[in-house]
């Protein structure tokens, strides 16, 4: 309790103290070496104007009244990051909360979360799954430091699926009280058939997502489930497009295997997260019909997860065994790929994000891993439309008139990767909405 007390009265600290911290109305960062999200070439000794939040002009010797002046050193200015696949409310909190806590201590360690998550130079996640609207409201409001958040709501999942984490004996449901206790505060649903589908999805929507997801097949860490279970049928799959489209947004979907991406793609999804035993076959489909790839580089390696059960940990090493083959047979195909991190209940797992976009030049230059984490991810996040919160300005590239999130690196991470692995040392400015959350420049 003592511990729970303290964590509440920081997080509160941490409110009042970030409300008071206004961003100055210009900012000049001279002399950067750009790396504008997009080009392998780097825009050498130019200077930005930050305006509000805005980028409002890129060029040389740039001067403006009154305008906070920071001094670049020649480092190397790129995009914020983005992570495509990030759970804000499971990704900290560790599992026994979820079996014994309550929602006010997960929402506590969502928090503290964000900050942390910010402060490694991601300044976007898509939340493809749990009840982060709290978090969001206040960061964007700019009253606690966090990324921008993109939100699917709770993950819909059949009966048996792979967000069903009902007890073993919780069957049937209780006519009186249908809903479990995180299905009624949205960390999840369970939805069978195309009528209940259709009222978890138009629920969703209501309360905000930006886009649906949807767990389409078998998962590591549920427990009815095996890997090559198809979870809902093509027209229950069909039923959550056909909603999301009449939102003008899309569906992402949870599938490891074959049959079950075959039948999302047929069906209408988007975007197929993990895939990570998809066929070369597949692969063609998906980038035939410009379907997202969105796969995490995990491996079977020190940073691999540990499960309190031998059977998540079965299905963890045949999933990891297949990371390498997908990332070789997707990019020579040339399925777009989004790249993710998938973080879960352990804050030690989750400070990796560096460490596991670095993992990605096992496959890639160092200028694809960036642009796969900047640009590519921001074209990814804008396929929800008009449901998209942040319409002022562009994500995920350095341009005039683009949101000004931006990271400040101390080395050029175009010829040493590894500079991400160490956010703390290496981004020596973190800024997000023309705010600064660190400088350690000056």
């Amino acid at each position: 309790m003592k511990k729970f007390t303290t964590l509440y009265m920081l997080v509160l600290f941490s409110i009042s103290l970030f409300a008071q911290d206004k961003a100055p109305t210009s900012i000049i960062i001279k002399n950067a070496n750009i790396f504008d999200g997009l080009n392998e070439k780097l825009i050498s000794g130019s200077d930005v104007l930050i305006e509000g939040k805005l980028i409002k002009k890129i060029g040389k010797n740039l001067s403006t009244k009154d305008a906070t002046i920071i001094d670049a050193q020649g480092k190397t200015l790129i995009p914020g990051l983005i992570d495509a696949h990030w759970h804000s409310v499971y990704a900290y909190a560790p599992p026994e909360i979820y079996y014994n806590g309550d929602i006010s201590e997960v929402a506590i360690y969502a928090f503290i979360g964000a900050e942390k998550t910010l402060m490694r130079g991601f300044t976007t996640v898509r939340d493809v799954g749990g009840n982060p609207y709290a978090v969001k409201k206040f960061t964007d409001s700019g009253k606690y430091p966090g990324p921008r958040l993109y939100i699917s709501g709770p993950p819909i999942s059949q009966t048996a699926g792979h967000f069903d984490f009902r007890g073993k004996n919780d069957v049937p449901r209780n006519s009186n009280d249908p809903m479990t206790y995180w299905e009624r505060n949205s960390f999840l649903m369970v939805a069978d058939g195309v009528d209940e589908v259709i009222k978890r999805t138009r629920e969703n929507l209501r309360a905000g997502a930006t886009q649906i997801k949807i767990a389409g097949g078998g998962g590591v860490t549920s427990i009815y489930d095996d890997l090559d279970v198809q979870e809902y049928t093509y027209e229950e799959m069909k039923a959550a497009v056909d909603v999301a489209a009449t939102w003008n947004t899309y569906v992402a979907a949870h599938i490891f295997t074959d049959k079950a991406i075959q039948t999302a793609i047929k069906a209408g999804v988007k975007s197929i997260e993990h895939g990570f035993l998809a066929s070369e076959e597949t692969l063609q489909m998906m980038k035939d019909n410009d379907v997202w790839l969105s796969l995490q580089p995990l491996l079977n390696d020190e940073d691999a997860m540990q499960f309190p059960n031998a059977y998540s940990q079965e299905k963890w090493v045949r999933v990891t065994s297949g990371t390498e083959r997908v990332y070789k047979a997707a990019k020579k195909i040339g399925v777009k790929i989004a790249f993710g991190t998938d973080a879960l209940y352990n804050p030690e797992d989750a400070a990796k994000q560096g460490k596991n976009l670095n993992k990605l030049g096992r496959w890639f230059s160092p200028y694809e891993v960036l642009k796969m984490a900047t640009s590519d991810n921001a074209e990814l996040i804008k396929l929800c439309g008009p449901r998209n919160p942040y319409r002022d300005g562009d994500l995920g590239v350095i341009k005039e008139g683009a949101y000004a999130d931006m990271v400040l690196v101390d080395g050029n991470p175009l010829e040493n990767l590894e500079l991400v692995v160490d956010p703390d040392t290496n981004f020596v400015l973190i800024m997000k909405d023309g705010k600064i959350y660190k400088n350690s420049i000056n």
